[in-house]
């Protein structure tokens, strides 16, 4: 077992500490860029000179064939501290010494450091990705709902009318800035920690942007007791899941809300409605009420990540091994809330009609009144205090704004004519929206136009980032 410490003059570790201290477990998740990192290590070994040639091809064989076993699923790694010292274990096994030339001007500090960036940056990919396709899906479903009005709501109340068509561009607002927040965190990811050793660096010639390039980050890291200790990447990976998954948990409220017999807005296909085991007539929300439970995780993964790293001083220390179950899980969340959202939102159906039953029966057309007034030269707040007078009147009447007659408008104030009345009308408060970024048919028609330009960044942003597939490629045949 090397990770032992008769190094230093001592007889080796005690099981149970091995058994606390170890996080291969984990670690194993992290087994192909652990490998990646290297075949990339040992390439420009190489190349320097610092590795012979003919040893350093001995060493890739070796490489290649644990890759092989890994992606065949026939890999078992030793037992050891963790995913590093395991697979030079297995390597020193199988090669004997000279696999220990391997870790020359390496350590596990940055050797870490470089797996789990290569790990988020993969992640980041693959939900921007995700991304873009539920963006492509909003603006789909925004277009085919343009003439689907129905209540908005401030403070859970009734507010103006809208379309339907507005209701899914404001989502995708919300996830066109997760499509900002993980091309950030790409980018902070994107720099190279190898070479920077245990904290200070090497004294052998090493060349850092060889193993940059052949990694495919754009930058290496500008100091070493910074960069063993640095977990701020999968902290911006973390916040941008959780504030992605607290806009996933709204949108999912909102279904929840709108297919209750309450609001009876929307249904569920039957291929996304669970039942109950003992209310045979029950069809409900289930993987919607999941899609906003999972991101209470995201939450507490965010939360923990922050508490681990707040009193760390400089440099490596230990604690950071506790990373490794959120960073593990943050892109799999990610993922996961993602595809199904993706898979359930089109088999949410609404009620046209009970949409715009639920307009009409209301009071909702007040600001439109209020605002044809204003066109009349009437103040704002004048005309406020008059349609607010109106609508007590329809109140009392246990009547609909839109069916107030003249004759009681005019009662409220003269002003209160038919021209002014007609903007009562709720079906037509919505074509009245002139403003950009309103309900209106002009804006709505940018912002579903909008969504799918966010839907194309966030697939071409993941397009460039390198995958670990095409480094491997790349790496097994590549000059030493």
């Amino acid at each position: 077992m090397i990770a032992k410490t008769e190094a230093a003059g001592d007889t080796g570790l005690l099981p149970e500490v091995l058994a606390f201290s170890s996080s291969l477990a984990l670690d194993l998740a992290l087994v192909r860029e652990d490998l990646l990192g290297s075949l990339a290590h040992l390439t420009m070994l190489s190349r320097q000179k610092i590795v012979p040639a003919a040893d350093a091809k001995t060493i890739r064989a070796g490489l290649l064939e644990l890759w092989s076993e890994s992606a065949a699923g026939r890999l078992a790694l030793p037992p050891e501290e963790d995913v590093h010292m395991a697979v030079e274990s297995d390597l020193t096994r199988r090669l004997g010494a000279t696999a220990g030339l391997l870790h020359t001007a390496r350590s596990r500090n940055d050797q870490v450091a470089l797996d789990l960036r290569l790990y988020v940056r993969e992640q980041c990919a693959e939900v921007l990705a995700s991304l873009g396709g539920l963006l492509e899906l909003l603006a789909t479903r925004a277009e085919a709902e343009r003439d689907t009005v129905l209540p908005s709501y401030t403070h859970r109340q009734r507010a103006q009318p809208i379309s339907l068509a507005y209701w899914f561009c404001a989502y995708g607002e919300m996830f066109a800035r997760d499509v900002d927040a993980f091309a950030f965190a790409l980018a902070q990811t994107d720099a190279m920690p190898l070479g920077v050793g245990a904290i200070s660096g090497t004294s052998l010639p090493i060349d850092r942007e060889t193993t940059r390039g052949l990694l495919g980050f754009s930058r290496i890291t500008a100091n070493g007791m910074d960069t063993v200790g640095d977990r701020d990447f999968a902290l911006d990976q973390a916040y941008a899941t959780t504030k992605m998954l607290l806009h996933a948990s709204r949108l999912s409220t909102d279904i929840i809300d709108y297919t209750t017999t309450e609001f009876g807005f929307a249904k569920l296909d039957g291929q996304i409605a669970c039942g109950s085991s003992m209310m045979p007539q029950k069809r409900n929300p289930d993987v919607f009420e999941l899609a906003r439970g999972k991101s209470g995780r995201a939450i507490g993964n965010l939360t923990g990540l922050l508490a681990t790293v707040k009193g760390l001083p400089g440099g490596y220390n230990r604690d950071l091994q506790e990373d490794r179950a959120t960073i593990l899980e943050t892109g799999p969340l990610a993922r996961g809330v993602l595809s199904i959202l993706q898979l359930a939102i089109p088999r949410v159906v609404f009620d046209r009609e009970r949409c715009r039953a639920a307009v009409e029966g209301d009071m909702m057309q007040a600001t439109d009144l209020a605002e044809a007034l204003v066109k009349t030269g009437i103040p704002f707040r004048e005309a406020y205090g008059l349609v607010g007078s109106l609508v007590r009147r329809c109140q009392e009447r246990k009547i609909s704004l839109a069916d107030a007659t003249v004759e009681l408008a005019r009662d409220v104030d003269p002003r209160l004519d038919a021209s002014v009345l007609a903007a009562a009308r709720p079906l037509d408060s919505v074509g009245r929206k002139i403003s950009a970024g309103s309900t209106g048919p002009a804006s709505v028609e940018k912002q579903i136009t909008q969504l799918r330009a966010h839907a194309v960044r966030a697939r071409e942003t993941a397009a460039k980032v390198p995958r670990l597939t095409a480094l491997f490629e790349r790496l097994k045949d590549a000059a030493l």
